[in-house]
């Protein structure tokens, strides 16, 4: 955890040099809270330190410049700092970007970078992106990364998330979930770096078909 803890001082100073060192210090503690809650399986700080990861593997291939990555790093604080599996859809990026507008300002945080982290928690709830500039694209594909994980660890992530889904009947998540991936498969082009187009898409579309195919059950 204080490896995430340096990782978010680090992202923040580097964007508001002037950051009140009090205030930044709560609210990463606050952050790191929330992605520890119990009744977290995959949204956890496990995601969180996923997604940092694979912005950084987008950094190291010429994706995502280093401020931008900072800034990346801000919006994947937050995307899923209010999580609640029982929220309607879009209520629980809403409530993080609300959260982002609230903390973030208070920090020290210019307003221009502020609007851009809480519009993109906010499109993270469809994965549907209106800006098209580095960060936007490395968050976008880093919050997907695990959809081109090891087989291993995609597994684990579709098992989680049905824990998270728990109160859903078989039937009815199974039906959901199909609806949620389906769209990945179907996309042209699923991941929007060169990058990651490149080094993932393959995997995920594997990865992706399998576990619809699972889904579905005996044709």
């Amino acid at each position: 955890m204080d490896t995430l803890r340096s990782r978010w001082h680090a992202d923040v100073v580097a964007l508001c040099p002037a950051a009140d060192r009090s205030l930044l210090a709560a609210e990463g503690t606050d952050l790191l809270d929330r992605w520890l809650e119990d009744h977290r399986s995959y949204h956890d700080a496990v995601h969180l330190a996923e997604v940092l990861a694979a912005l950084d593997e987008l950094h190291e291939g010429g994706d995502l410049p280093a401020r931008e990555r900072h800034l990346a790093g801000l919006v994947a604080w937050y995307h899923d700092a209010v999580y609640d599996p029982a929220a309607a859809p879009g209520a629980n990026e809403e409530a993080s970007a609300r959260l982002a507008e609230e903390r973030l300002p208070a920090i020290g945080l210019p307003a221009e970078l502020t609007d851009t982290v809480a519009m993109l928690v906010r499109e993270s709830a469809t994965h549907e992106m209106t800006a098209d500039d580095p960060a936007t694209r490395a968050f976008h594909d880093a919050d997907l990364w695990i959809l081109s994980a090891p087989a291993e660890r995609f597994d684990a992530y579709c098992h989680q998330v049905r824990i998270e889904y728990g109160m859903f009947a078989p039937a009815d998540y199974a039906r959901g979930r199909i609806a949620v991936l389906t769209p990945f498969v179907e996309r042209e082009r699923l991941y929007l770096t060169d990058h990651a187009h490149e080094h993932w898409t393959q995997r995920a579309r594997l990865n992706l078909r399998r576990e619809i195919a699972r889904l579905a059950g005996p044709a």
